[in-house]
């Protein structure tokens, strides 16, 4: 009886951290989508022809200075781009990514941070779900403009693979994140969908529906921006 118990006991512990990882997982998409949310009400928010160019959005909520400081802990968050051979198509079920180490941490202040990153072109999307990217050196960064009126046709927004923004303390502003690497969350992927499955898989091939914990998220974005106004295949 003793022994039966005991094989219980260790079953039910074994579970338990699974279960919590899967309800983390899911608090974290949903908060994504709360994220993005709130930016894009700020008055000086992303600019929205900015936004419409954009082939992908990753977004990071509640990234904590500590991690980068002290190293081997990094700030977790969901990817979703626009579906299509092309990226025309309405934005796909996301992926969870990892944001890790830099040289920003004392940029940020001690409180947590949220970061919204716009991917540019087809490029970098293609990097970024295959692999990890350090941004500045595997796929070219700069801090994005804000604001409805701001001008998204200079030349840095124009040669950046990659657009980063923060909002800390509730200020909102371009932020550079040069040094850090981006890269697809593989584990946090296999909880949310219950298997093993590439980013490129969820993100590119359509394999998997949109969560509900990513509802609001892509929602979102199919209401904000439904086209992808880089790319002349979707104004046909």
């Amino acid at each position: 009886m003793k022994r039966v118990l005991h094989v219980l006991l260790a079953a039910a512990l074994m579970a338990l951290p699974l279960g919590a990882k899967d309800s983390k997982e899911d608090d974290r998409l949903e908060n994504s989508g709360r994220v993005l949310k709130e930016i894009l009400n700020i008055p000086d928010d992303i600019p929205q022809d900015l936004l419409d160019k954009a082939e992908c959005v990753i977004v990071f909520p509640s990234v904590m200075k500590a991690a980068f400081v002290f190293g081997g802990s990094y700030g977790r968050g969901a990817m979703t781009c626009r579906t299509g051979d092309h990226y025309t198509g309405p934005w796909s079920a996301p992926s969870m990514m990892a944001l890790e180490g830099g040289s920003f941490g004392l940029q940020i202040g001690g409180e947590a941070t949220d970061f919204v990153l716009l991917v540019m072109n087809p490029r970098g999307a293609d990097a970024i779900l295959a692999s990890k990217v350090k941004l500045g050196a595997d796929a070219s960064a700069a801090a994005g403009p804000k604001g409805r009126t701001a001008q998204a046709n200079t030349d840095v927004t124009m040669r950046a693979e990659v657009l980063t923004y923060s909002r800390a303390r509730g200020l909102f502003a371009g932020i550079s994140l040069e040094g850090t690497t981006v890269r697809p969350d593989g584990d946090a992927n296999k909880h949310v969908y219950g298997r093993r499955i590439k980013a490129r898989e969820i993100i590119r091939w359509g394999k998997v529906g949109v969560p509900a914990a990513g509802q609001e998220l892509v929602s979102l974005l199919n209401k904000t921006s439904p086209k992808n106004l880089s790319d002349p295949k979707s104004l046909q």
